[in-house]
């Protein structure tokens, strides 16, 4: 609706016969007149339309009520009302679908929790509008942010029979009926299959040919985690650089970090107040800080180590060879450094088998990407190019090498230094738009227990 405004605007002949389409929103009727706020999801606000009594189709107004659909032909002209410039006297309207006095969305206050529950009406609302406007916003940035640096997109396969990560936390994809399972030949791909938890190794495939590729694709995890960050469905950002270390890695994942949050504060203004008044005060002030600051760099045996000193009581314990968690993570931005702050040169025990060692042979080129309110928001490393440490790494790791036959084929023939990271694309949104519930920011959410919708 609002570039339909604007389009309008150009021209003032046009405004003599707009139509619009859209929702009711409220309805206020007086003796000779209504006045109906319509929106049509575009952008947060809505358009006064004025229906004077007498029009073609008035007598369908009474019946337009919040949640029903309507088509209204009028004149655009300057509004004497506050908070409005322009609104709409309306000469025809149209109810296109009426909607029972039982519908769900009522003007009142609902719970993230009820919204949930209907989360094929929850974009209705001012609130999950804003998100995923948001969302579709912060996903074309991320195009553009890599299509601007000459990256290539490349489609990673949703189905995989390796797990990249180790933790075996997979969704099985099987034809074969229950008493067959275990019939791996028999099965459609002729061995076992699974739903992608990352498009990294493939990522890489492409690396070593196109130097710099990104994949950004859905994946899963079967992980029984119901917690506010962890859902069994979400999207990752993957890049990839070839003939690239640890360091560029960093600068690459700060630089897109940066890019995002400042887009969503340019390209979002409508947006941001809705989260700022009804999701958190102090979010631009979050997101200015990130957007502005320097990024701090620490090593984890740093990290550990500032914890460790600080006098600071947390749920978890610290201490050399555990992960951090996010209460760690937090306090390091927050309280510590008072800026974002990327981690990096982890115990080797703690990562997966395609990363780099480091020449102490007790660390790899790991990274983490940590911001205020959130912790992590992007981990990553330099991958592991030598073919003989890269087969060691996969002992240690307990994984058969012939498994994983066309990926180490890659440091046989001509390979290269390289390095990448993922980024949550979720737990960018939670940071972008002060949300604290994953579920919040992701169409249908999918989670232990729940596959609604």
């Amino acid at each position: 609706m609002r570039e339909l405004i604007k389009r309008v605007l150009r021209s003032e002949k046009e405004r003599d016969s707009v139509t619009i389409a859209g929702w009711v929103r409220t309805r206020r009727d007086s003796k000779a007149f209504s006045f109906l706020e319509i929106n049509d999801g575009t952008c947060l606000a809505n358009l006064q339309v004025v229906v004077d009594a007498g029009i073609a189709g008035y007598d369908q107004v009474e019946r337009m009520l919040t949640g029903a659909s309507v088509e209204i032909t009028g004149r655009l002209v300057p509004s004497l009302g506050q908070g409005q410039q322009w609104e709409l006297h309306a000469d025809r309207v149209r109810l296109v679908g009426e909607v029972p006095a039982d519908y769900p969305l009522q003007k009142k206050g609902h719970s993230l929790e009820f919204l949930r529950s209907i989360s094929h009406l929850r974009p209705r609302t001012n609130l999950h509008g804003a998100v995923f406007r948001m969302r579709s916003r912060m996903a074309f940035a991320i195009h553009q942010f890599f299509q601007e640096r000459d990256f290539t997109y490349v489609h990673t396969p949703i189905l995989t029979a390796s797990d990249c990560e180790g933790a075996g936390e997979m969704f099985r994809v099987t034809t074969l009926p229950p008493d067959k399972a275990a019939q791996d030949a028999e099965d459609f791909f002729g061995k076992r299959s699974y739903l992608t938890v990352s498009g990294q190794l493939e990522g890489e495939t492409f690396a070593c040919a196109l130097s710099n590729i990104y994949t950004f694709g859905p994946t899963f995890r079967a992980e029984n985690s119901n917690t506010s960050r962890h859902a069994a469905e979400f999207w990752m950002i993957e890049p990839e650089v070839a003939f690239c270390d640890l360091q560029g890695d960093m600068d690459l994942a700060e630089a897109l970090v940066q890019y995002l949050v400042r887009n969503a504060l340019e390209n979002s203004e409508g947006d941001l107040a809705v989260f700022e008044k009804f999701v958190d005060k102090s979010l631009r002030e979050r997101l200015e800080f990130v957007a502005e600051r320097p990024f701090e760099r620490v090593t984890y045996t740093e990290a550990v180590e500032l914890l460790l000193k600080s006098g600071k009581t947390f749920q978890y314990p610290v201490a050399y060879g555990l992960n951090l968690q996010s209460e760690h993570e937090r306090w390091l931005t927050e309280e510590h450094f008072k800026k974002p702050t990327t981690v990096y040169n982890y115990p080797k025990e703690i990562k997966p088998f395609y990363m780099r060692l480091n020449d102490d042979e007790k660390t790899v080129t790991a990274m983490d990407v940590l911001v205020p309110g959130i912790g992590e928001i992007v981990g990553g490393s330099q991958r592991e190019e030598r073919l003989d440490v890269l087969l060691e790494n996969m002992k240690r790791h307990h994984l058969n090498p012939e498994d994983y036959w066309w990926y180490v084929d890659l440091r046989r023939y001509g390979s290269v230094p390289h390095a990448g990271f993922g980024m949550g694309f979720e737990r960018m949104l939670m940071f972008a738009t002060g949300m604290s519930n994953i579920r919040d920011v992701i169409p249908f959410a999918r989670t232990p227990g729940s596959c609604d919708f």
